[in-house]
């Protein structure tokens, strides 16, 4: 026999104070760390390590593997429809159908106390299993018809309300990683800022003026994981030199834009070297940035294929370029640019070259074998089908994190 105790759907005011609740805890974890844990960690790993035990499993009910069973209760005269000879203040036994639609996630989430069972619109009660949700229907008739459509009916009534509250928990599960991120960043700003510091010497590289634009530059086109807090080792703060991540990105994209030139005139580019085509790419960025006020190359070339920005003595911005040798080259070269790099906030680029006929076999390895490299940290996007944007770490430390840009292009012999 099924049993059950009444309680409610939250209501909007309840649900509010669970996530005032959460962001409350996340600001409150921020703000008791310590000030070199907040200065040297990564902003993102913290943020996801934050909000694990905040974002809502919401419950996903299945009506598709709806089951029914059936019980015998009392039930008062007064329930009865008007058609039976039934005596007021009397009990009569009738037959049961309790309806049991399953679910997965947290059906707590729709209850403010243990398993029990909520109502839903003032009239249809609902009552919650481990496994199911549940709504009976007294069989006053032994009509399956009429059984099938009251079910019908407080389907209706059950999600009505369950889609109100659905939403409000995407919405919150959509927006807490960006509250976490601001607030971890509003902190380290504060601290920064009382130790009259930048986190970064921002390298002075600003795009030329009246440069004639050779292409258009194309528009770029949780289940839930266990995370481990980030751990700092190092002590204090240091500020490090940073390309600006708006100069990166338009680099990247004169690159790239010089590569589908490579790309649609291949009876020119066919045939050439590797630092063949990093000198014709060189010939299109050095004109469109300087470094500074400083006058000649902003861009320095220092081994056959690869380009730097160096700001003092230290590497900002490297790009390797290499024909596609396969996936162990190809890991190899990432470990190279790695090399270069002695704090966070570098940003790197890997240029391929691709003599393969078949590039979608080549496009497919380099998503997937990307991901292996034991530095690989996540995949920040993919602007159009050959451009793949990463975030890396240096080697041993998780919390220094690097940009590397990948573009492949097509140039068979």
């Amino acid at each position: 026999m099924y049993r059950g105790n009444r309680i409610k759907l939250y209501r909007e005011g309840s649900l509010k104070n669970v996530f005032g609740n959460s962001v409350r805890t996340i600001e409150n974890q921020i703000n008791q760390k310590s000030e070199d844990y907040i200065l040297n960690v990564s902003e993102v790993e913290f943020a996801e390590f934050l909000i694990q035990d905040h974002l809502i499993d919401f419950p996903e009910l299945d009506f598709e593997n709806v089951y029914v069973e059936s019980y015998e209760k009392d039930i008062p005269a007064e329930r009865f429809p008007g058609s039976f000879d039934v005596y007021s203040g009397k009990k009569y036994k009738r037959d049961v159908i309790v309806y049991h639609i399953p679910y997965t996630g947290d059906i707590y989430i729709l209850a403010n106390q243990g398993v029990s069972s909520f109502s839903v619109s003032g009239s249809i009660e609902v009552g919650v299993t481990e496994n199911s949700i549940t709504t009976e229907i007294i069989n006053f008739h032994n009509d399956p018809e009429k059984i099938k459509k009251a079910f019908e009916d407080s389907k209706r009534y059950i999600l009505s309300d369950y889609n109100i509250v659905k939403k409000d928990c995407e919405n919150f599960n959509n927006e807490i990683l960006d509250f976490a991120l601001g607030k971890i960043k509003e902190r380290k700003q504060k601290l920064l800022s009382k130790n009259d510091l930048l986190s970064s010497l921002g390298v002075p590289l600003k795009k030329k003026e009246n440069v004639a634009q050779t292409f258009v530059v194309p528009k770029p086109e949780l289940r839930k994981k266990i995370r481990i807090e980030p751990k700092v080792y190092e002590k204090g703060f240091k500020p490090e030199p940073t390309l600006s991540i708006e100069n990166y990105e338009e680099i990247l994209k004169i690159i790239y834009d010089v590569g589908k030139n490579f790309e649609r005139m291949t009876s020119t580019y066919s045939g050439k070297g590797e630092e063949d085509l990093r000198d014709h790419i060189l010939l299109f960025l050095d004109p469109n940035f300087e470094l500074g006020s400083a006058s000649g190359e902003t861009f320095n070339k220092t081994g056959k294929t690869d380009i730097l920005i160096r700001y003092d003595s230290d590497v900002v911005f490297v790009a390797e370029c290499k024909f596609w040798g396969g996936q162990k080259l190809y890991l190899e070269t990432i470990d190279q640019l790695l090399g270069y790099l002695t704090f966070r906030n570098s940003k790197t680029s890997v240029v391929i070259f691709v003599k393969n006929k078949d590039m979608s076999n080549v496009i497919s390895t380099i998503s997937e074998i990307t991901e292996t490299h034991p530095n690989y940290v996540r995949t920040e996007k993919q602007n159009g089908e050959t451009w793949w944007n990463y975030i890396f770490h240096l080697n041993g430390d998780r919390n220094r994190e690097i940009n590397l840009g990948v573009l492949a292009f097509h140039l068979p012999d």
